[in-house]
């Protein structure tokens, strides 16, 4: 899990071993012990959101999502839910002037209200250890099944309760990711498979503009700066792409070592 940093503060979460804020000169200001049997080891980070650190915790043995009080670590909410191990971060989104917590699950991603913990809607697929995080553009959301057989949504976040049959607006079944998170930039959203095809598509439609193989396996997400998207692939090899619904290749470049992250 990724660390987190705001003013005199950093934010660290080692799953079952352990949740803690420290200082910046690494005084500890609190600790807590979220439990749960991640399996692998922890992978989904925490978040910030007001006055609050949001954790989903997706075990083999029990699932839940939590909020502690990023001030102290005491337990502000905690909602369980049933499903099976997850791996993902959540995602803070606000949407017709309503704030919603996405929290990708096994078998499920659901929507909570980020100040109690209140379910506002789900959608129900088959999948487990999901990793890949949401994104939010366009009005809609992004998410991926996981394990084993990944699929990609786009889901519209007005619903409340079961969704599955209804705001579901399109899916994309053949090169969706397992480990690398989906893009988005401009209108068009890209995603990479863990066995190296990209692929570009209209976000709000779901339509293939483009679909190349770039060689590799992938467990990183896809980066994007400069109106540059970069693919960095588990054996150090990037391939920049330039932002386009027609497919062209910037450049290749080589770093040593494995890549996962």
């Amino acid at each position: 899990p990724t660390p987190l940093l705001e003013k005199d503060r950093v934010y660290l979460h080692y799953g079952t071993n352990g949740t803690a804020c420290l200082s910046n000169n690494g005084q500890l200001v609190w600790k807590n012990q979220l439990k749960y049997n991640h399996g692998h080891g922890p992978g989904g980070s925490p978040i910030l959101y007001e006055h609050s650190l949001i954790v989903s915790c997706d075990g083999t043995d029990i699932q839940y999502v939590t909020a502690l009080d990023k001030n102290n670590g005491k337990i502000l909410w905690k909602r369980p839910r049933q499903g099976r191990m997850a791996y993902s971060t959540p995602l803070v989104i606000e949407y017709s002037g309503r704030p919603q917590l996405i929290s990708t699950g096994g078998d499920q991603v659901i929507s909570y209200d980020p100040e109690t913990g209140k379910e506002i809607w789900w959608l129900r697929y088959n999948g487990f250890s999901g990793v890949p995080r949401p994104v939010f553009g366009h009005g809609l959301i992004f998410v991926c099944s996981g394990y084993e057989s990944p699929v990609l949504y786009a889901i519209r976040p007005n619903g409340t309760g079961d969704v599955t049959a209804t705001h579901m607006v399109w899916r994309l079944s053949r090169g969706a990711p397992l480990n690398p998170s989906p893009i988005l930039v401009g209108d068009e959203i890209y995603v990479v498979s863990d066995i190296g095809v990209a692929t570009c598509l209209d976000a709000r439609t779901g339509k293939i503009h483009w679909k190349k193989r770039i060689g590799g396996n992938f467990s990183a997400s896809p980066l994007y700066g400069a109106e540059r998207i970069y693919f960095l692939n588990e054996d150090g090899e990037t391939t920049i792409v330039a932002p386009k619904t027609s497919f062209r290749e910037l450049g290749k470049n080589n770093v040593q070592g494995r890549t996962l992250a």
